[in-house]
């Protein structure tokens, strides 16, 4: 700054022909003088817009820890901001230089410097939408979220089938399976997989609290157990309204002490399942065979929605036993084995069906 250049000499001149209640007046009014200098050309530089050309925009990516020299480093290749002092000079005048936000961002024409560095202390990052349809296990989430770049898929599956990490979350299980609620969120970059993983798992918990105690249920299933049960519901359907139906009939067989024979469970156990389930495959003893097991599966085979969470709780009425595919998307349901064979003679004359 040109207003404090040779401040000393200048002084020591000054002082020759000055008392010394003068002196001290002169050092006063040059100090304020110089203070008021440099306050005007740091205001001046952050209400100045930043160098974006009109009908343009400009996106960046700060990855996490990234230092405030390294964020300045961006902005500066990026063109947002010249190679100079200043943006140092405004950051630590307003004490931000160690709250600046790692992420992805999106700036605008018309933005000042100091809008440009609220919007990094606050953390004004993009954030996209990312849906995990209802039904995924956590193999397929990991897909979803690795094939956007958002985490490395073995990293993910590491982490939701840690047991430090399912015991961290008060969950019962050997993985999270069950508990990733579906939902569509809105991720930004340089988010972990523990900050992907607990958000999803806390919206879960968020659904469950408004649908009510879980363990009031018919069978007084554990809270656990009615999740495991929900993930058999999802998959088994794609119809909302079946639903509630899908859970009267595994509902009454476990009542009775039926198998559930559901076909997903078989899947789920089946480590290199090619798509075509076979009677081998039916034949195969897994925890999740529940065409050789009693009762419910060892953990959940999906994470669950609302809707499928909801119809264990709230069943139908009607005291179905037996479902078939109709190959429409749909099923028929049958209260006697005689109708249900009917049924898998007239719809499924080649398969097999509980």
């Amino acid at each position: 700054m040109m207003v404090f250049d040779d401040l000393g000499g200048q002084l020591k001149n000054i002082s020759r022909y000055l008392t010394p209640v003068r002196l001290v007046s002169a050092i006063l009014a040059l100090t304020l003088l110089g203070v008021g200098g440099w306050a005007l050309w740091l205001w001046s530089y952050g209400v100045s817009p930043i160098p974006i050309p009109e009908s343009a925009e400009v996106q960046i990516y700060i990855p996490p820890q990234t230092t405030f020299s390294g964020i300045r480093k961006v902005l500066v290749e990026n063109r947002l901001i010249r190679n100079d002092r200043r943006f140092y000079q405004l950051a630590k005048f307003y004490k931000l230089t160690e709250k600046l936000k790692a992420g992805e961002y999106l700036f605008s024409p018309g933005l000042t410097h100091y809008q440009l560095l609220r919007a990094l202390e606050k953390g004004a990052t993009i954030q996209r939408p990312v849906t995990v349809p209802e039904g995924a296990n956590i193999y397929q989430v990991a897909d979803i979220l690795a094939g956007g770049g958002w985490v490395e898929r073995e990293l993910f599956l590491d982490k939701v089938r840690d047991k430090a990490v399912v015991a961290a979350f008060k969950v019962q299980g050997e993985s999270l399976e069950g508990y990733l609620f579906p939902d569509t969120y809105h991720l930004t970059r340089g988010q972990s997989a523990m900050e992907i993983i607990a958000m999803m798992v806390e919206r879960g918990r968020q659904v469950r609290a408004q649908l009510g105690d879980l363990a009031d249920n018919e069978l007084k299933l554990s809270p656990h157990e009615v999740i495991i049960l929900a993930s058999i519901v999802e998959k088994e359907t794609g119809v909302g309204e079946e639903r509630p139906l899908i859970a009267r009939v595994f509902l009454s067989r476990l009542k009775r002490k039926m198998r559930l024979q559901a076909d997903p469970t078989v899947i789920y156990g089946l480590a290199d399942f090619d798509g075509n389930l076979t009677k081998r495959d039916l034949l195969a003893i897994t925890p999740y065979n529940t065409y050789q097991i009693r009762g419910l599966p060892a953990g959940p085979i999906a994470n669950p929605g609302r809707a499928a969470i909801a119809a264990v709780l709230h069943p139908a009425l009607e005291s179905y036993l037996y479902f078939v595919s109709k190959n429409d998307g749909g099923h028929y349901f049958s209260k006697t084995l005689a109708e249900h064979n009917r049924a898998v003679r007239k719809y499924q004359k080649s398969k097999r069906y509980r």
